[in-house]
């Protein structure tokens, strides 16, 4: 069973609970008034990711990640509710499809045998070099 970015990020907005707090910043004396920023919390188990991709989204998600694996975003860059909770929803999705994206594996590089003797004879030459470098004895 393999769930792609799409469908997980699909789930994620049905699973998302969201609350309204007051903000600090900008909005005047507005911002005493009206709970423009937005807390969005999301239980990461509930979205059932694959251990690969969970292992990429809790590193991604750092601090943001509560002990509980709760995903915990607040937004109150805007002065409307409205701005900051499509906001916070925009950043969970980046990181859902970010934690999907997972690194290449780097493939071993092989050397051949020519590689290996000129590699070799090379640390010869510097070994040598170091050697002569030591005290000089008169014997």
């Amino acid at each position: 069973m393999t769930t792609s970015a799409h469908d997980t990020v699909q789930r994620a907005l049905a699973l998302v609970s969201e609350s309204f707090i007051a903000a600090s910043g900008p909005g005047g004396q507005n911002v005493n008034k009206v709970a423009t920023a937005v807390q969005l919390r999301l239980d990461i188990y509930a979205l059932r990711l694959p251990p690969e991709v969970f292992a990429r989204f809790r590193q991604l998600a750092g601090s943001r990640m509560t002990a509980k694996g709760e995903l915990l975003l607040s937004a109150q860059r805007f002065r409307t509710q409205e701005a900051n909770r499509a906001d916070a929803r925009d950043r969970m999705t980046k990181l859902i499809e970010e934690a999907f994206d997972l690194p290449e594996k780097r493939a071993k590089t092989r050397l051949n045998r020519v590689g290996k003797t000129e590699r070799l004879a090379g640390k010869k030459i510097r070994g040598a070099v170091k050697a002569g470098r030591g005290k000089v004895r008169l014997d």
